[in-house]
């Protein structure tokens, strides 16, 4: 049927419009674009199934009016189920934001009660144009009868949400009768029309419209709300007396309906045990890859006994579609399902790592270097177990996902009297505890659009990383000390070496509220009183890094060059850049500068370019001869130890500035090496008996709390090795920068640690320290909770105004 056709690609073209604008205006989710697409389909398809039971030819004028109208209804679906704040709960999948993210924006209210209004007024369009051009049918009656039932159901969702939950008898008024019906068939016969009829349902809609726009005192709204289910219980009753009294003339029609259908089921529906086990099999898979959480540590029993309206909506469509469309539902959705649950593992992972969801436009650089920690930290039979797992559930999560689709929308067809009381009990569960919020697990709601949402979530990831490209090449150009004169800006520091030490893992958590956190204290302690016995002060604070549990390059850079760059894509966008650095201030000023970095096993040349550094020293020659420590290719104490022999004890040279990134304290945090006295590292040969003294990773990582345990201990180790650096080797040109790269991932820190570490500024010089003191630093090494809080990228250019000379 041409106008059918016609009829639904533009309805199906205008819905997408409509909630791309709110989309685009009041932030719609993805569950709502779920909703209103659902609701959607599902019209159209009753409608198609109904035009060809009525053998119609066209779709009718009056009939595209109420499609139109349906179009406008299912607009007020989505943003009802916006309203609803059925987003992710806590931790969503766009980029770590909190749910009020996603509740509803300012506006939404507006928006809906706008097409509600418009869909109402059109209700009486429908009816005049069949009138008028003589197309009055049965089927446009129940049609127009249907999205009348739907919006008002709609809207008393939406009412009972904000007030009384008795709101909810006005909306399932209809949907209640229709159940009845199948108990006592008579209810079920063709009563006489009444106008009146049709103004009691005009007028549910008109009040509860009202209501949701608000502005009439409470009382006025109850009154209103009471009378309108008064008119509504005074209409439906009457209908009810009437077909009691008629019951006799309709009861054999139905009792011949229903036996002409049973007759007509087909004995190949039951199925062997094996087919039935299969099916389970398919709901069960579909359902959990619906309703998993973002997080393993919410990956409980509990969190599966969500409701997906994903779900409903499948097997409904599939129950309503015609035959040639129903495996390619089963495909597309297939398909979806099985992305976004690789999505979902990744999430788990990332959450874990980062204490942030996947980015799919930023994220996939981090594979690579992640399969590159496992192989430096458990070895090559790991690294390869990694990445053949990943290829194994990257392959079998589409496959099982398309698979059990397909077997659910063949069942779902087949049993489709079952399928549908299916949907609509568990419809009913979902509405009533969308309305109450009802949740088993905290921040996860028992009605769920959880796929829908995190599916809108990344399609908003891919365009903020895509805009965000834009912006970040904006604020690389606008610097406004790139025009300083190095020495200017340097000059309080003149003659000095400044080593920029940055430790692995540092992070607040060491410090506050942990079981680590008294040996990480009580380790700082005592090195800042042995250091102030050396004649050494210092002072510290926060930072808020830009990145959590990995990555370090990304904090790395944020210090180095005063931007936040907290992605893979920022990252790689100011390498490309020529933007002043810490480095290339200091080289400008007359410095030496060095980089040290001992993880390193390969050239970096996109590095050497933009930091332009005169020296790069890695593990290839650095001249460790000793042992691994896991993951550390040698020990801090080492590090150090090279810097000195290699540049701090020449003679006759320029000061250097060198930035060390510190490994021992990198995870798996085991086996961490001794301090050795100074004048025996030599080679690192001494080190040769130390990682088998340790547990190996492999024991310790089963037990979190080992885990916990090894990283205080590896924290206490490196805090403990640059004390004893600047205690043997310091003088009063010496200044030191110690720093954390990031807070420890989640095994560690645990959930919503936030991500600020300890800094600390050393120096024996009183005019260092003094040149900070409107900073409002603490003294000594341990920073107490009060202690100021910066963002990262703020220090460049503190750091450089502090120690700037008189213009």
């Amino acid at each position: 049927m041409r106008s059918l056709r016609l009829a639904v690609l533009l309805s199906t073209v205008t819905l997408v419009g409509l909630l791309g604008a709110l989309t685009w205006t009041v932030g719609l989710s993805g569950g709502g674009w779920l909703a209103g697409l659902g609701c959607l389909a599902v019209v159209q398809a009753l409608l198609a199934r109904g035009l060809a039971a009525a053998g119609a030819t066209s779709l009718g004028a009056a009939n595209a009016v109420t499609l139109a109208r349906a179009t406008l209804v299912a607009g007020v679906t989505a943003l009802t189920v916006f309203q609803l704040g059925l987003g992710p709960l806590g931790e969503t999948p766009l980029d770590g934001h909190h749910i009020d993210d996603f509740l509803p924006g300012a506006g939404s209210e507006q928006a809906l009660v706008a097409l509600a209004v418009v869909a109402l007024l059109l209700d009486g369009v429908d009816g005049l144009v069949a009138r008028r051009t003589h197309g009055e049918t049965a089927l446009g009656a129940r049609f127009d009868m249907e999205v009348d039932a739907f919006l008002i159901l709609v809207l008393s969702v939406q009412v009972a949400h904000s007030s009384d939950r008795w709101v909810l008898v006005i909306g399932g008024a209809r949907y209640a009768f229709v159940t009845a019906a199948q108990v006592w068939p008579w209810l079920s016969a063709e009563s006489p029309p009444r106008a009146w009829g049709k103004w009691v349902a005009a007028i549910q809609g008109i009040v509860l419209t009202a209501v949701v726009a608000g502005g009439l005192p409470d009382r006025v709204e109850t009154g209103l709300l009471l009378v309108a289910l008064a008119l509504l219980a005074e209409s439906f009753g009457r209908q009810v007396w009437w077909l009691a009294r008629h019951r006799d003339v309709v009861s054999s029609g139905s009792t011949s309906e229903g036996r002409s259908t049973s007759e007509g089921r087909s004995t190949s529906e039951g199925g062997s045990t094996f087919e039935v086990l299969l099916t389970v099999l398919a709901c069960l898979l579909v359902w959990a890859a619906l309703v998993a959480p973002v997080r393993l540590t919410e990956l409980t029993p509990r969190a599966f006994l969500s409701v997906p309206l994903e779900g409903l909506l499948l097997v409904g469509l599939a129950v309503l579609l015609p035959a040639r469309w129903r495996m390619r539902l089963a495909l597309g959705f297939g398909v979806l399902l099985g992305l976004l649950a690789i999505v979902k593992v990744l999430d788990w992972g990332f959450f874990e790592v980062f204490d942030r969801p996947f980015d799919p436009v930023n994220d996939w650089g981090y594979l690579g270097p992640g399969v590159g920690v496992v192989d430096d930290s458990l070895g090559t039979a790991g690294a390869v177990g990694v990445v053949l797992g990943g290829a194994v559930v990257a392959i079998a999560l589409p496959t099982l996902a398309v698979l059990s689709c397909r077997r659910l929308v063949r069942v779902s067809a087949r049993h489709q009297q079952g399928a549908l009381r299916s949907v609509a009990v568990l419809g009913t569960v979902w509405v009533l505890c969308a309305v109450s919020g009802v949740a088993l697990v905290p921040r996860i709601q028992v009605a769920s659009t959880s796929s829908a949402d995190l599916a809108g979530a990344q399609v908003d990831l891919v365009y903020a990383g895509l805009e965000d490209r834009g912006r970040f090449a904006d604020q690389i150009t606008h610097d406004p000390l790139a025009d300083e004169p190095g020495g200017r800006l340097l000059a309080g520091l003149k003659g000095k070496d400044v080593l920029l030490v940055v430790v692995e893992s540092y992070g607040r958590v060491a410090l506050e509220d942990s079981s680590f956190a008294p040996g990480v204290t009580a380790e700082l302690d005592a090195a800042g009183r042995r250091l102030s016995g050396a004649g050494f002060r210092s002072r510290s604070g926060f930072l808020t890094s830009s990145t959590y549990g990995a990555a370090s390059w990304l904090a790395h850079s944020t210090l180095q060059s005063g931007l936040w760059v907290d992605s893979q894509q920022r990252y790689n966008q100011l390498l490309d850049s020529r933007r002043l650095t810490l480095f290339s201030a200091f080289g400008s000023a007359g410095w030496r500068t060095v980089d040290v970095v001992p993880a390193d096993t390969h050239d970096w040349p996109e590095g050497e370019r933009f930091y332009g550094f005169d020296q790069l020293y890695d593990s290839r020659n650095l001249g460790y001869r000793g042992p691994r420590f896991s993951y550390a290719t040698m020990p801090d104490q080492y590090t150090l130890a090279a810097l000195q022999r290699l540049e701090l004890a020449r003679g006759d040279r320029a000061p250097v500035m060198a930035e060390l990134d510190l490994v021992s304290s990198h995870s798996p945090f085991t086996p961490v090496p001794d301090l050795v006295p100074w004048e025996q590292v030599g080679d690192g040969t001494v080190f040769d008996p130390m990682p088998g003294r340790g547990p190996a990773p492999d024991e310790v990582w089963p037990d979190p709390q080992r885990v916990r345990a090894a990283y205080g201990r590896s924290i206490e180790y490196a805090v403990g090795a640059v004390a004893s650096f600047v205690e043997e080797y310091g003088d009063d040109d010496l200044v030191v920068v110690m720093v954390g790269d990031h807070q420890p991932h989640t095994i560690v820190s645990g959930e919503d640690a936030g991500r600020d570490v300890p800094i600390s500024i050393i120096a024996q010089d009183p005019a260092v320290l003094a040149s900070i003191r409107d900073w409002g630093w603490e003294p000594g090494l341990h920073p107490s909770p009060e202690a100021p809080v910066w963002p990262m990228s703020s220090f460049r250019d503190r750091f450089l105004t502090a120690y700037a000379g008189s213009p």
